[in-house]
């Protein structure tokens, strides 16, 4: 599983077949079914191996912009101790790329995963939510809790070559048109002068903070 982790970060998951693993191990290729399946179980293997690096509440879970780790979830409250939580998780996503869609396409959650999950369940249930109202947090929570979402879609490639803000006027002259709400939005969101891909970890983390202050509203009904 860590080679296949390591082949993916480096190469990207199209890289991942059997026999690129097994030349990344330096063995046959039909020596990979001794531990793995197909191909399906090696991906189950690798994202559960990338969820099982995010530290849990009981490991410390640091926040990714410094905030210091809980060593148990009494050493926190519970919105503080699941933002530390998304926040460890995002940290381990944003080193492994590639895991966010495949994690998506799984089709039952590995060890790990259960273990993460499980967490999670602990600090709300210790925060004083019910049974019912947990439940409905982990479904608002979704991807959060293992640091990621799914956004309507993807700006990566804008983030990585912003337009010139010439350019960039041209074109929302041009959608003003016929889209002015849009371009109303690319205006208002442009980064560094130019238009580009959105901020991720800061849409992350309000969004994080948003869902947090809306449980609290649920728990004192």
């Amino acid at each position: 599983m860590a080679a296949g982790i390591a082949l993916a970060d480096r190469d990207g998951i199209e890289s991942i077949s059997m026999r690129k693993l097994a030349q990344e191990l330096g063995v046959e290729a039909m020596s990979i079914y001794t531990h793995v399946r197909n191909k399906d179980d090696l991906l189950d293997g690798m994202v559960d191996a990338v969820i099982g690096q995010i530290p849990t509440t009981a490991d410390g879970a640091g926040g990714a912009d410094g905030a210091d780790g809980a060593d148990s979830a009494a050493d926190a409250d519970w919105a503080t101790t699941l933002r530390q939580m998304a926040l460890a998780a995002r940290a381990v996503i944003l080193t492994h790329p590639w895991a966010p869609p495949v994690i998506e396409s799984r089709t039952a959650p590995g060890p790990a995963t259960l273990r993460h999950i499980d967490a999670v369940l602990s600090v709300l249930r210790k925060g004083g939510f019910t049974v019912a109202q947990t439940h409905h947090a982990l479904h608002i929570l979704g991807s959060r809790l293992l640091g990621f979402t799914q956004d309507l879609f993807d700006d990566s490639a804008g983030s990585s070559g912003a337009l010139d803000p010439e350019t960039a006027a041209g074109i929302v002259s041009e959608l003003g048109a016929t889209l002015p709400y849009i371009a109303e939005m690319a205006l208002a969101v442009t980064h560094q002068g130019a238009l580009g891909g959105c901020d991720d970890d800061a849409e992350f983390q309000f969004a994080l903070d948003f869902i947090l202050d809306g449980l609290a509203g649920l728990q004192n009904r």
